[in-house]
C-alpha cells in the first residue's frame, strides 16, 4: 500500500507505514477530542468510479483486499458502529468480533473488546432471531422513533438496548447523543446511503473515509449519500490518501 498524502516525514519509520497494522491504525486514529467526551462521527463507504455505492445490490462487489483491511481497522478503533436497518438486512450484518491485535490498545482506552453495533430503524422491521441480536459481545443497540409499533418496541427491548430518539422519525442528533451518553465517542457509520445522507444533512458528519474502487458499473445504484438536497453544502478537507491495486483510500475531515 502506498501513502500518497501526506508524505511520510523523514525518520518516521514504521509508525506511519500503512502496510503494517499499527501504521494503518495510526493513519486512521481518532482525534484526541474524543477522549474528552466530544463524539466524533466517522463514515466508511466504498464507491465505484462512476459513484455507485453498490454492485448487484451489495457493497461487497466494490470491495477489495485493502478495503477490507481498512474496514477491519476502522471497526477495531471505534466504540460503536452505526448502521441502517436496510443495510443490516441486505448485507447480512453480524456482531463485531474482538481482534487480538487491538486488545491491548482498546483496553488502554477503556474500550470493550469489540465495538457495539447500533441499528437505526423507524419501523423496527428486524429479524430479532439473527446472530446480530442473539450473539453479540455487547448488546446490540436499536434506535427507533416513538411512532414504531408498540408491540415491536416491546419485542426489541427484550433482546436489545432500545433507544427511542424522535417521534415520527428517528432524530439523528438525539441518536448520536444517546450513544455518547453511553460513553461511546468514537463513532463509526457504515451507512447505508440513506442513513449517511440523513446524518450529513443533520450536520453530524465529522469525517468521511472513502474507498474509491477502480470500477465503472453504470446502473441505478445510489450514491454513498442518498436523500434530499442538503440545506448547506459542506466543505471537507483531505487528510490522507492511500493507494493499492488501483483503489484509492481518502480520509476527509470537516473543514474548519
Amino acid at each position: 500500500m502506498r501513502r500518497l498524502l501526506p508524505a511520510r516525514p523523514a525518520g518516521a519509520g514504521d509508525s506511519l507505514d500503512p502496510d503494517t497494522l499499527e501504521g494503518l491504525a495510526a493513519v486512521y486514529a481518532y482525534p484526541g477530542t474524543t477522549g474528552a467526551g466530544r463524539p466524533w462521527l466517522r463514515a466508511n463507504m466504498v464507491a465505484s468510479l462512476d459513484g455507485a455505492a453498490r454492485l448487484d445490490g451489495h457493497s461487497e462487489g466494490l470491495s477489495g483486499a485493502a478495503d477490507k483491511r481498512i474496514f477491519g481497522v476502522l471497526r477495531a478503533l471505534s466504540d460503536v458502529v452505526l448502521v441502517g436497518a436496510e443495510t443490516v438486512r441486505s448485507e447480512g450484518y453480524r456482531p463485531a468480533r474482538a481482534r487480538e491485535a487491538f486488545a491491548g490498545a482498546r483496553a488502554a482506552l477503556g474500550q470493550a473488546p469489540a465495538p457495539a453495533i447500533a441499528v437505526v430503524t423507524r419501523t423496527l422491521d428486524l429479524d430479532l432471531s439473527a446472530p446480530l441480536f442473539t450473539e453479540p459481545l455487547l448488546p446490540t443497540v436499536v434506535i427507533t422513533a416513538g411512532s414504531a409499533p408498540a408491540e415491536a418496541r416491546r419485542a426489541a427491548a427484550a433482546v436489545t438496548d432500545l433507544v427511542v430518539a424522535g417521534e415520527e422519525r428517528v432524530d439523528m442528533a438525539a441518536a448520536v447523543r444517546a450513544l455518547a451518553e453511553r460513553g461511546w465517542t468514537r463513532l463509526l457509520t457504515e451507512g447505508g446511503p440513506r442513513l449517511l445522507g440523513q446524518l450529513a444533512a443533520a450536520g453530524l458528519l465529522d469525517e468521511l473515509c472513502l474507498s474509491l474502487a477502480p470500477l465503472v458499473t453504470v446502473g441505478e445504484a445510489p450514491r454513498i449519500m442518498h436523500g434530499p438536497l442538503a440545506a448547506e453544502v459542506r466543505r471537507m478537507e483531505l487528510g490522507s490518501l492511500l493507494e493499492e491495486d488501483g483503489f484509492l483510500f481518502a480520509r476527509y475531515t470537516r473543514a474548519g
